[in-house]
């Protein structure tokens, strides 16, 4: 689509620097996805690691926590976690990589993992309550990553959008509108050599009449 400017040899030339830099433009957006796509792989490959992880040490809670079940009373198991020793805090801080909130997680914890009596509980709650801690800063970690993926993946799609109307729409409107006035100026300067052909061919005739 041919823009709507004056043909004029300067906004010829403005629009050929405005199309000099929409290329440049378009190729460090390029670079930009071509960057992003690499590290969001990265990341893809991390959290499905962290995921098997994690699931297989939510698996070993869940079998001892449901042994511990058959074994032990509802109301003896919530009494056991009524008053917990520990404290856990997660402090997230935010960086930014190629235009994306990059989240770390980190977990402090204080205290003892155990708020009750061995003696009141069985071996297989411990072992669920032993199990949960371990899994639980890959746990973290995962939510982190997970995190990362998804403000990546905005950040693609948007950074996509932007090169794709650069592609599709404004370079190809600029080329076309520069073509345009070329063609104009070019006719301009056509129709003033000949004009001035013309003026001087009547010059010439004229002084060819005097001088008879």
């Amino acid at each position: 689509m041919i823009l709507k400017v004056n043909p004029t040899r300067i906004n010829f030339l403005n629009l050929k620097r405005e199309l000099k830099m929409a290329n440049r433009g378009h190729k460090l957006l390029k670079d930009k996805r071509d960057g992003l796509m690499k590290k969001f792989m990265e990341v893809i490959s991390e959290v499905k690691d962290l995921r098997i992880e994690v699931e297989s040490g939510l698996a070993k809670v869940f079998k001892s926590y449901t042994r511990a079940s058959t074994m032990m009373r509802r109301k003896s198991i919530a009494s056991a976690f009524m008053l917990p020793n520990a404290t856990i805090e997660i402090e997230a801080t935010e960086k930014t990589l190629m235009s994306v909130p990059i989240p770390t997680f980190n977990l402090k914890k204080e205290g003892s993992l155990f708020s009750y009596g061995f003696l009141e509980t069985s071996g297989d709650l411990d072992s669920a309550v032993m199990s949960l801690d371990e899994v639980f800063p890959s746990l973290i970690k995962l939510a982190e990553r997970e995190k990362v993926v998804e403000n990546m993946a905005v950040e693609i799609e948007k950074t996509r959008r932007r090169a794709s109307a650069l592609e599709n729409t404004m370079i190809p409107n600029l080329k076309e509108t520069i073509r345009f006035i070329s063609g104009r100026l070019e006719e301009q300067a056509r129709d003033a050599v000949v004009s001035t052909m013309r003026i001087k061919a009547m010059i010439i005739a004229k002084e060819d009449a005097l001088g008879k």
